[in-house]
């Protein structure tokens, strides 16, 4: 006999979410904060939001515990929580001082031990403290002591929590002795439990303390949030270094491809094509179309379709093949290019979301040359105050350079000229995106820097010294197309002199449309179909 056994279904359980998911997300926040550390922060802050998939993140546990710790306060009066220890060493004092007053009648000295206690301090701890040095005369007292000593600790520590806490809570409910040290304990651990969601160590979390204190639900959802990051670690995106993460290959290449996704969403259906060259390039062969032979075509013959064309004409055994029976495969004259990106790292780019969008390019273009075009050379440069080449892996968390302000585009055009030097091509290119003139160069081995005269103005020596520089590259025949993201009648005028001595081009774009302009113009010179 089959026996089925039905049970509650979990929306939010972790085996909902995939690798994909969780890492696109991590990449979303990537893009906002040019930082992993920063935004798997983030990703365990806010958790995972997509679609059906909810995940909670540490912000929501945080919520709970801080709504917990409110209920409390909104609940409980402490005001006579002290109550009952005061009444206890009131009936030792009580006690003690009768039996004080009877043994002066009948005689005794004991004016010192009454004034003993008549001097004891106001402070619960400090009295039953004080009455540790005590001789008491009377032995219910002592006992009735005995026991109150053993409770000193947990009175200090009562007290001081009040001290600290006590005008917090304002609800109606009163609260004994026992009854507020519970209730002490509970804050105390609802308050350590919220240090360890805060410190963001996940592995330092008590979850058994986090059940017992929110309940099971919590616990599913902070399991959740570990969920994640695990996810991450199993699908090779990225790998935990000490307190660290770190990007694998595998997600360096995933956040290329998300990149160039979102650049080809903003793009128009037709918008992309293979558009003519005049270079000469290589050949490839493409399976999916074919065409009549024509004199003069590439002899990739399609004897499937040859054969089909002879039957249809003559049919019979043998076949008989005649010239226009013959069908070849279409090919495509791929180009191939050896291309230095200049990515701009200055100050001035972390404004209007520049920077982002310049990255994003970036990692789309690496992505879509290095899926499409495999044997074509790519490479990229970060300018600020100097040039520095960046490597595909250093990419996403590359960030505009607020301790170098200074935008050295001489140094970038020069490195980017001694990268191509080592990858020769007919078709050699360097593509610059930036935001601002030059304010910085270099001669004979020294660095200079300058301010521009004024904002938007000109810094001339430095943009002096490097269309000295695009004329060196100009005489190499390396070609320097222009991206700016800011079109100052200053800056035009100099973009106007960089473009007329490379004879390359020059566009004028703003940050949500760099991506449209760059891929598209990348593309219009790459194959064309014959």
């Amino acid at each position: 006999m089959v026996h089925i056994r039905y049970s509650r279904w979990v929306a939010s359980g972790g085996d909902s979410l995939d690798p994909e998911s969780v890492f696109d997300q991590l990449n979303e926040n990537m893009n906002d904060t040019g930082d992993l550390q920063q935004a798997m922060r983030r990703l365990m802050q806010k958790g995972l939001k997509q679609g059906e998939k909810q995940t909670k993140g540490i912000e929501d546990l945080l919520s709970q515990v801080a709504r917990e710790m409110r209920k409390l306060y909104d609940e409980y009066k402490l005001q006579s929580a002290m109550d009952e220890v005061q009444e206890k060493l009131d009936s030792v004092v009580d006690q003690e001082q009768q039996t004080l007053e009877q043994m002066d009648e009948s005689g005794q000295d004991v004016q010192e031990k009454k004034q003993f206690l008549n001097d004891l301090p106001g402070k619960t701890s400090e009295a039953v403290d004080k009455l540790t040095s005590y001789r008491f005369e009377n032995s219910n007292a002592e006992k009735d002591f005995e026991q109150l000593l053993m409770q000193l600790e947990q009175i200090r520590k009562l007290e001081n929590w009040l001290r600290r806490e006590g005008s917090l809570f304002r609800g109606q409910t009163p609260m004994d002795f026992q009854q507020s040290q519970e209730l002490m304990e509970r804050m105390e651990d609802l308050r350590k439990l919220e240090s360890q969601l805060s410190s963001m160590q996940l592995k330092d979390v008590d979850k058994e303390l986090l059940e017992k204190l929110l309940g099971g639900d919590p616990k599913q959802d902070f399991e959740g949030i570990m969920r994640m990051q695990s996810l991450l670690e199993e699908g090779g995106y990225v790998l935990e270094s000490g307190d660290r993460f770190e990007l694998t290959p595998k997600g360096v290449r995933r956040i290329g491809q998300l990149a160039l996704r979102d650049i080809y969403q903003q793009l128009r259906r037709d918008g992309m094509g293979r558009h003519s060259t005049r270079n000469r390039g290589s050949q490839e062969v493409v399976l999916e179309s074919n065409k009549p032979y024509v004199q003069g075509d590439p002899l990739h013959i399609n004897m499937i379709q040859t054969l089909k064309n002879a039957l249809v004409r003559g049919g019979g055994v043998p076949v008989r093949i005649g010239p226009k029976d013959f069908s070849v495969y279409e090919t495509e004259l791929n180009t191939r290019a050896a291309t230095v990106l200049l990515l701009d790292m200055s100050w001035s780019m972390s404004w209007e979301g520049r920077f982002a969008a310049a990255k994003k390019v970036a990692l789309a273009m690496e992505s879509l040359v290095r899926a499409l075009y495999p044997r074509d050379y790519f490479g990229i440069v970060g300018f600020f105050t100097r040039a520095v080449e960046l490597k595909a892996k250093d990419l996403p968390q590359a960030t505009w350079n607020m301790g170098d302000p200074f935008t050295n585009l001489q140094d970038g055009l020069h490195l980017a000229s001694t990268m191509l030097d080592r990858k020769p091509s007919a078709n050699q290119q360097i593509i610059v995106i930036t935001d601002g003139q030059p304010t910085a160069y270099c001669r004979e081995g020294r660095l200079y820097c300058e301010w521009p005269l004024s904002f938007g103005g000109i810094s001339q020596r430095a943009a002096e010294e490097t269309l000295k520089e695009a004329e060196r590259i100009t005489r190499k025949g390396i070609t320097i197309n222009t991206f700016m993201l800011d079109d100052s009648p200053v800056l035009r005028g100099f973009v106007d002199d960089l473009t007329r001595i490379n004879k390359g081009r020059a566009f004028y774009s703003r940050p949500d449309r760099l991506g449209e302009y760059m891929l598209v113009d990348y593309l219009t010179h790459q194959r064309k179909k014959v």
